[in-house]
């Protein structure tokens, strides 16, 4: 195409209301600079106790300071991206490229196959060329109810495929969308197929799941099939004439594969089972474009490939490019999000910021990358793609001689000393070993595309438990701290490789850990202190209390007109900032210690799948709003003991207030101390109602009660002597 005609695949617009954001920030940054200055000048002179407390607390403003500092970095230029995939269709149409998909499971109990495979049909049935796209299933856990529900989705996908064209079927999840779809009643041909079509589905997933509950494979099913004894299989050769739909068009290759894995080599979790498929891949099909998406995330778009090669295919920037995020986002969320997992403005407003200053962070699902940058190419500018010549297959070999070649690639001792993990494939060392990927990635020179379509693209399955919610924010913040203070910290690793903004701008999620101690200082200290009679904030009387009021007040505004912005409803941006302060308090915590532990050589890191199914009682106070509490956790140890401290200290200062001859003076004295326990008290309403008033399964255990109220008593009593 002539320089002159040239028209560009995507355009980037800027964020509305930067200027406003920027004016807010800039009176926030005021506000902390004046409640540093009443810190230092009034520093308590006399008094030990009074002295250091009044420290601690300046050190954690402090540190908030810092940290809001760093996201407002980070969303300082934020911008949004659209595709034009009409023009893609008009210039590339018999061009496109293979696509690779790659899909993880690991555990047939946690992540069952009937989820699993509704993923792996989602992508089957994507609005591309079925020739040139191939799926590849990892499953870690090596499953025979796995495979068997890869056969059956294999049979099954000859039907849903044609019927997903026929009925302009989204999403492509046969069982998200039999749950909302109605039968076309206006034509009756088409009915009676629809109707079939679902009881197909229906016959489906019974089968698996009976197979599943029993955990054995029929003995005629097992013999039929040589895939059960073997490490990989072909279950779809896309080559084969005979590999097409009950309507004649052909199917795309699917692929099975559980790797060898043996207890004195290291398997590397995750990162090593995409390794494995890469390699795999790179035989069977070599798609230049890869897709990896988790088992319990499916396509509800099936635009989303057109949509990401609108980025990789532009002929001016396209090459640029390493890959392509799109948000993470859940389909069983309750209407106000009772556990926060939306990532509303993170997905909206956050992530935007870091696309504007290089590329956003690679987060482990929902990513198309371009093969050759995920195996370690550095970006080149003067090297230009010449799509013309890889949109064409050129494997040969029989898929018998592949399977035989992917047993090779996929065998525990291939990555010995090879370049696997370090410069080649995902990178090995950390539990969040996707975001050092795509650092590693962005320090190469390339840049990466963050993407919110109109209609999300991949929905998953968020915890429905507060402890599950928990143990999985633990794992991604003890990932995160592991990669600021190992030579991957993006301050040091990106330092003359990526602009500065975009590695401060990891910082705030490298340091989600590091809030624990500031927020554990804020939550506990001042209330006690208000026993001992310790004021630690300006009388409300004077004009010092006004930073303070400023910057509480109007960050929490600003905080609940963004998620409202985004979407949410009133009573979710109070469950997301009740969230907060129970992650910052327990999930937090402890993944700060243990990182602290792994570094000096007393634990090692683990990787916990966290589970995608609940037993009927829970998921319906799920679906009521009821927090779950049912179980013994040291997180719940924490969350009750803090929620109890709260509450007698704000009874101390009720009691102080009405005995207290001269009322004004108490509250004047104590007036945003008080305030700041009340507030604590009324987060943790759930928790006081968990522990003395509900009856369900889900209410906190007695031991945590006990315990709870046992230590916050010591804590008060200490305080008051």
């Amino acid at each position: 195409m002539a320089k002159d005609d040239y028209v560009p695949l995507f355009e980037t617009r800027p964020v509305k209301g930067r200027i406003l954001f920027r004016l807010f920030a800039a009176s926030i940054f005021v506000g902390i600079c004046f409640i540093c200055i009443y810190r230092v000048r009034f520093l308590p002179e006399e008094g030990k106790v009074e002295r250091w407390t009044w420290i601690g607390l300046f050190l954690a403003e402090l540190w908030f300071s810092f940290y809001w500092f760093l996201t407002a970095v980070c969303r300082w230029d934020s911008v949004y991206r659209l595709p034009y995939k009409d023009r893609l269709s008009q210039r590339f149409d018999k061009e496109l490229p293979g696509v690779d998909i790659f899909v993880c499971t690991a555990d047939p109990l946690i992540e069952p196959p009937s989820l699993v495979i509704n993923t792996v049909l989602s992508v089957m049935a994507y609005d591309y060329p079925p020739e040139k796209l191939s799926i590849y299933l990892s499953d870690d856990g090596g499953s025979d109810l796995t495979f068997y529900a890869m056969l059956e989705a294999a049979t099954f996908s000859k039907q849903w495929l044609p019927f997903c064209k026929k009925f302009k079927v989204e999403p492509r999840s046969a069982e998200a969308y039999f749950r909302t779809a109605f039968e076309p009643r206006e034509d009756p041909v088409k009915a009676r197929e629809w109707l079939s079509v679902r009881k197909l589905y229906e016959d489906m997933k019974m089968r698996i799941e009976t197979t599943t509950k029993l955990n054995r494979i029929p003995d005629d099913i097992r013999k039929q099939h040589k895939g059960f004894r073997e490490w990989d299989f072909i279950l779809i050769d896309g080559r084969d004439p005979n590999a097409v739909d009950v309507e004649g068009r052909p199917l795309p290759t699917l692929v099975y594969l559980a790797r060898e894995k043996r207890p004195q080599f290291h398997h590397h979790f995750k990162a090593g089972a995409m390794n494995a498929l890469i390699r795999v891949s790179s035989r069977i099909s070599n798609g230049p474009i890869v897709l990896n998406v988790d088992c319990d995330m499916y396509s509800n778009n099936s635009e989303s490939i057109k949509n990401s090669l609108c980025f990789f295919m532009d002929e001016e920037k396209g090459d640029e490019f390493a890959y392509v995020q799109y948000p993470q986002n859940f389909e069983n969320l309750t209407k106000n999000e009772l556990y926060g997992s939306s990532f509303r403005v993170i997905n909206k407003l956050e992530l935007p910021g870091l696309d504007a200053n290089g590329g956003p962070c690679y987060i482990g699902s929902g990513c198309f990358h371009r093969r050759e940058a995920l195996c370690g190419k550095k970006y080149d500018k003067d090297c230009k793609v010449d799509w013309k010549r890889l949109h064409e297959r050129k494997v040969k070999e029989s898929a018998s001689v592949l399977e035989e070649t992917g047993k090779v690639l996929a065998c525990c001792t291939f990555e010995q000393n090879t370049q696997w993990g370090k410069e080649m494939g995902l990178t090995y060392g950390c539990p969040a070993e996707d975001v050092i990927t795509g650092l590693t990635i962005q320090c190469r020179g390339w840049k990466s595309i963050y993407l919110i379509p109109q209609r999300e693209d991949f929905l998953g399955v968020s915890p429905t438990t507060l402890l599950q919610m928990l143990i999985q924010h633990k794992r991604w913040t003890e990932g995160h701290l592991q990669i600021f203070l190992s030579r991957y910290c993006s301050l040091l690793y990106g330092h003359k490789k990526i602009p500065l903004k975009l590695r401060l701008a990891y910082c705030p999620y490298n340091l989600w850990a590091a809030n624990c101690l500031a927020t554990l200082y804020y939550v506990a200290v001042p209330c006690l202190c208000l026993l001992k009679d310790i004021s630690l904030f300006p009388k409300t009387s004077t004009l010092w209390v006004v930073p303070f009021a400023y910057v509480a007040f109007a960050h929490r505004v600003h905080s609940l007109g963004e998620f409202l912005w985004c979407g949410g409803t009133f009573q979710g941006w109070f469950n997301d900032q009740r969230m907060w302060m129970f992650k910052r308090t327990t999930s937090y915590f402890f993944a700060f210690f243990d990182t602290i532990l792994n570094l000096l050589g007393f634990s090692k890191a683990a990787f916990v799948i966290t589970a995608k199914v609940a037993d009927d009682d829970v998921s319906k106070r799920y679906e009521q709003e009821l927090i779950e509490f049912g179980a013994t956790s040291p997180m719940f140890d924490i969350l009750a003991t803090l929620a109890m401290l709260n509450l007698f200290s704000s009874l101390g200062a009720m009691k102080k207030v009405i005995l207290e001859a001269d009322h004004s003076k108490v509250l004047d004295l104590f007036g945003l101390q008080i305030l700041l326990c009340l507030l604590l008290v009324t987060i943790n309403f759930p928790v006081y109602q968990a522990l003395f008033f509900r009856k369900d399964n889900g209410r906190m255990p007695s031991s945590v009660t006990y315990k709870s109220i046992g230590f916050a008593l010591l804590a008060c009593t200490l305080a008051m002597y």
